[in-house]
């Protein structure tokens, strides 16, 4: 059932039930409270007024994180904060001292209750960060909430929020206060303060049902352009996909923040998910198709990561790093069931589903960094190198994202193969989700075992292989199962010749912005931020670089000019070929009956039969 819905009294209603459902705790601290108000959205500037209750003490301590879950990054969000005051409840002003970058101390001077004014900087329109402009906001706990130090507590949170008189809403997984007041939100504690983000402005907002479980699509900047209708539809039929897959759904409402701006990015909520989209993504099939996959990639972490986690990953420690060697099963296999439940859900043919893994599979082949860094260790070091990408990044690391969802590819096929098809991937992650979810989650010994468990043989060589050591993957066993093959290249194919460096138009210029270890450029005195000038004798015109290697041939040496720090320099370089299209995957002309239905039983009938 599809209803689009439009009136603020939506959020509030369908949350009763989720409050209704939260346990009940024999004398719950008293609760801190938050008001935030959006005076001048033009601004960018939230304004937060936060009391918290001492319990006698003299002093209390008050922190804001440094980083948010899903995000393995320290982003330094007490920068945004400004204008930091302390006060008593009779507005007498208090001692207030910054004890570290994210920390302050108030003595209390007695006070039952101490009141914090600050404002807070919000102008990156991304899921990990706060924005605001005069069109909508979106508030991140982590980037918002100064709270109490008291690890390990569970006190109640209260949000409420004073709009601009033209902002109609505001929507969020939080649940209502129990006043019912529009806008006004309580978190039984502070995980789930961080972990509900809250979008206020007049956004579209779309209703449908999944086993009479509701959820919201709710598209932020529609503006005429987004085709609402079938992109509910289809977020709707991921929902069921995701569901059949698992058995059943994990919560009680969810909500898709569906921001229509001009990039594309998304990141996991216990109950929503903050998704960036291209406005015209509903106007092509290949932007359309991209977003559907981040669709499924982020609705698929409703289960994998937040409640089937690795062990490290909760309870957080919002002020430091958390290291993990897990994300290549978060974030990997969830790129991976990305696939599957957008062709699960009839949202993708088969040959869709072949080109995007495909696409993975090559990025990951011309990825030197794949022989560089294992897997594992890419997960753990992503708090200093995912996040922070420079021009050697493709040479020294591998993406977890990629190879994991590669690695998922394989492992799937492998149970397949040991199991004769009775069990695959799908069996390992209810499997675990059933032993691990919740407040326990797995480490990396025990997602192993269940993984070989469910394929009833050992798996420690393939897990050390692709998992543990840095090196190529064998695909031998994928393609022999389901009768697939990589499409070689025409026989009589010479290739476009290659520089064999990543560049980029920049102030006009044509810049340098890498150079593969594994390319003809590498060794040869190019360099990033060197600025290309000329092949041979002849000046690039307008940054033409492919235009200009049409008239060389692989294996030609040639002369390159470039300016580096404003000095004129020349280098020569042997061509290389552009890398072919070597990894695209097809099914075999000569495929077995028993290979076709291996395929068939992974990825459905062949489209049109």
């Amino acid at each position: 059932m599809l209803k689009t819905v439009s009136s603020r009294s939506l959020a509030t209603a369908m949350t009763l039930a989720a409050l209704a459902t939260l346990p009940l705790r024999a004398q719950q601290p008293d609760a801190i409270r938050y008001t935030v108000r959006i005076p001048a959205p033009a601004t960018h500037y939230l304004e937060v007024e936060a009391s918290y209750p001492t319990a006698g003490k003299a002093a209390v301590d008050l922190m804001m994180a440094v980083w948010t879950p899903g995000s393995y990054l320290v982003r330094e969000f007490a920068r945004h904060v400004e204008q930091v005051r302390a006060r008593n409840p009779s507005g007498q002003a208090l001692a207030l001292e910054k004890t570290r970058k994210n920390r302050w101390r108030v003595s209390t001077g007695g006070a039952k209750t101490v009141v914090l004014t600050y404002r807070v900087y919000a102008n990156e329109r991304q899921g990990r960060t706060d924005w605001v402009d005069d069109s909508f906001a979106i508030i991140n706990g982590a980037a918002t909430y100064i709270t109490l130090v008291e690890p390990g507590a569970h006190r109640p949170h209260e949000v409420t929020l004073e709009l601009p008189a033209a902002w109609h809403r505001s929507l969020t997984a939080l649940p209502p206060a129990a006043d019912g007041r529009p806008d006004h939100y309580r978190a039984p504690d502070y995980d789930t303060l961080v972990d509900s983000p809250i979008i206020a402005g007049n956004p579209g907002v779309h209703q449908f049902a999944v086993d009479r479980v509701p959820h919201l699509l709710v598209n932020v900047g529609e503006a005429g352009v987004w085709d609402t209708a079938r992109s509910t539809r289809d977020v709707a039929r991921i929902v069921q996909a995701g569901r059949e897959l698992w058995g059943g759904l994990p919560y009680e409402r969810y909500l898709f923040f569906n921001v229509i701006t001009n990039s594309s990015d998304g990141i996991e909520h216990k109950g929503s998910t903050v998704l960036f989209a291209d406005r015209w993504s509903t106007r092509t099939a290949s932007g359309y198709f991209d977003w559907l996959q981040l669709v499924a990639h982020e609705f698929f972490h409703a289960w994998n990561v937040k409640r089937l986690r690795p062990v490290e990953l909760g309870p957080f420690d919002y002020e430091h790093e958390v290291y993990t060697r897990s994300l290549w099963v978060a974030e990997g296999f969830s790129d991976y069931y990305a696939w599957m439940l957008a062709r699960r859900a009839g949202l993708a043919t088969r040959e869709e589903t072949l080109a995007d893994i495909s696409r993975a599979i090559g990025a990951l082949q011309t990825t030197p960094g794949r022989l560089v860094q294992p897997l594992a260790e890419a997960s753990f070091d992503a708090w200093i190198k995912a996040y922070r990408p420079d021009e050697n990044s493709r040479n020294a690391t591998v993406s977890y994202y990629t190879k994991g969802s590669i690695v998922g590819l394989l492992l799937d096929a492998r149970i397949r193969k040991l199991t004769d098809g009775a069990r695959s991937l799908d069996d390992v992650m209810r499997l675990a989700y059933r032993r691990f979810s919740g407040a326990r989650g797995y480490t990396p010994a025990e997602f192993r075992a269940t993984a070989k468990e469910v394929a009833g043989a050992d798996l420690g060589g393939f897990f050390r292989q692709a998992v543990d050591t840095a090196g190529e993957l064998d695909y031998g066993e994928m393609l022999d199962w389901y009768g697939l093959r990589f499409t070689p290249p025409e026989a009589d194919s010479v290739g476009q010749a290659s520089l064999g460096a990543a560049t980029q138009m920049k102030d006009g210029r044509l810049v340098v912005t890498g150079v593969p270890s594994d390319g003809p450029a590498w060794g040869s005195g190019l360099t990033a931020d060197d600025e290309l000038v000329a092949l041979g004798d002849f000046r690039l015109q307008g940054g033409d670089l492919d235009g200009a290697l049409e008239r060389y041939r692989p294996g030609d040496t040639v002369s390159v000019l470039v300016s580096r720090l404003g000095a004129l320099r020349r280098y020569r370089v042997k061509l290389g070929r552009s890398p072919e299209d070597r990894w695209s995957l097809s099914a075999r002309p000569d495929a077995t009956a028993e290979q076709r239905r291996h395929l068939e039983a992974w990825l459905g009938p062949a489209d049109g039969q």
